[in-house]
């Protein structure tokens, strides 16, 4: 920086009695540097920009996948509470067909139907 304000001073004479030649060279200077910054970095902020949004559809897509309904919390307690077993299902005997069972079945089978 001491050197640039060197210069300056030293040369201070001349840019005061050229000012718009100076302010022309200084344009035309930060221009042409902003134009080749562009131009070199062009590629490197589209390959960025492509990056993002390939992870914005990767985000998209985990997102999706990880819809999965929240359990919500029981209203009883559970701390403190016993558990039950449900009663054992009773066990139905086969039912073997007599002579008397197929007539109390039959008398039984024409009473649903008159109801």
């Amino acid at each position: 920086m001491q050197k640039i304000i060197a210069f300056l001073e030293a040369n201070s004479a001349l840019v005061l009695a050229n000012p718009a030649v100076f302010a022309t060279f200084a344009a035309l200077c930060g221009g042409g540097g902003f134009v080749v910054g562009r131009y070199f970095l062009t590629e490197r902020v589209t390959n960025l920009e492509s990056r993002i949004a390939r992870r914005d559809e990767e985000i998209a897509e985990l997102e999706g996948k990880q819809k999965v309904p929240w359990r919500e919390l029981p209203m009883v307690p559970i701390v403190g509470t016993a558990a039950i077993a449900p009663p054992e299902p009773r066990r139905l005997r086969p039912l073997v067909l007599t002579d008397d069972n197929a007539a109390s079945l039959d008398g039984r089978a024409a009473v649903n139907e008159r109801s």
